[in-house]
């Protein structure tokens, strides 16, 4: 799928190419899930493209007939690679992701690194993202990146540049990219879920925040009923529990799970965003509950809480919207 958005990082990126001399990394920096690494793909697909010669239409895309790409998306293209987390069991692949990309990982570019290209004049690898790599394969990408190879670029992925080694920031060309406005979320999301329904778009466009990597980790969880339920409590404060006691049933059990994690997710964010209409002691009000609401959905995925006792007491935050 075409990139949508993004048109300055796009312009820049662009403009460097036609040059004909691309600085050798670039740091694709900004929220998560706006589509960075869509990006990066892209571009790398271009520069493979162009270093053979293909026949291209103008712009970044490349279309689905040319071999360049058809060889990357199969992971078959010697002059491309991707780094990022590998799951725990390489004989489960839907499995957990590993905490960490490995030094190991970066390692396996030099056979690649101590020959030409083979099939393009360029070669690419993209890390997504290098916010992921363990300490020791950033110290081991840095000496790439300070005598890279010839002919090789390297897009790196991040959603917290600041977190990065400045060793590594300062050897990057910097491209930022920005959240997209609702409209254009919205578009992106029916690109990718064409089954979906407009009150399905309208739940993940609101739940996306400018991300649609980020709305379309819901899809599929009847959102809108979740966000729903948030909504009610808020309104009417649930004086006898009825509401939260209801949701912690529906959100509780292990079929459950994928909505348990979006209620984690989507309580802290309403909270917030209903912060942004208060003033005074209503706004105080709503800033302790959002900070202890995130402190405790924290708490809840990495100390492994009682579902049905975080949903009722993140309920009761969201309850104390209704006094104040």
């Amino acid at each position: 799928m075409t990139i949508r958005g993004h048109d300055a990082a796009r312009t820049a990126f662009l403009a460097a190419l036609d040059t004909g001399v691309l600085h050798h990394a670039w740091l694709l920096a900004g929220p998560e899930g706006v589509g960075k690494a869509g990006f990066a793909r892209e571009a790398a697909w271009r520069m493979l493209a162009l270093g053979a010669a293909e026949p291209l239409a103008p712009g970044l895309a490349v279309g689905e007939g040319s071999r360049t790409r058809a060889l990357a998306e199969a992971g078959a293209h010697p002059d491309f690679r991707i780094l990022r987390r590998l799951p725990k069991d390489a004989d489960k692949p839907d499995s957990d992701l590993a905490r960490s990309i490995t030094i190991a990982q970066v390692r396996t570019l030099q056979p690649m690194f101590a020959t030409m290209p083979a099939l393009s004049a360029r070669r690419v690898v993209i890390i997504d993202s290098i916010d992921d790599l363990e300490r020791s394969g950033a110290n081991a990408l840095l000496k790439n990146l300070e005598e890279p190879p010839a002919g090789t670029i390297f897009l790196l992925v991040s959603h917290a540049p600041g977190k990065l080694l400045p060793t590594i920031r300062s050897r990057c060309r910097l491209l930022r990219f920005e959240r997209l406005d609702d409209a254009l979320t919205g578009t992106v999301l029916r690109d990718l879920l064409p089954e979906a329904d407009e009150g399905e778009i309208a739940a993940l466009v609101a739940a996306a925040d400018g991300a649609p990597g980020r709305g379309l980790r819901f899809a599929g969880l009847d959102l809108a009923r979740v966000d729903a339920a948030i909504a009610a409590i808020a309104a009417d404060g649930d004086p006898d529990n009825m509401r939260r006691a209801a949701l912690a049933r529906q959100l509780a059990g292990k079929a459950a799970q994928e909505r348990y994690e979006a209620f984690l997710d989507r309580a802290p964010s309403f909270i917030a965003h209903q912060a942004r209409t208060r003033q005074g002691a209503a706004l105080k009000t709503a800033l302790d509950a959002h900070a202890a609401a995130r402190d405790l959905a924290g708490a809840a995925r990495g100390l492994s809480l009682d579902a049905s006792g975080t949903i009722f007491e993140m309920a009761g935050l969201v309850a104390r919207l209704h006094a104040a």
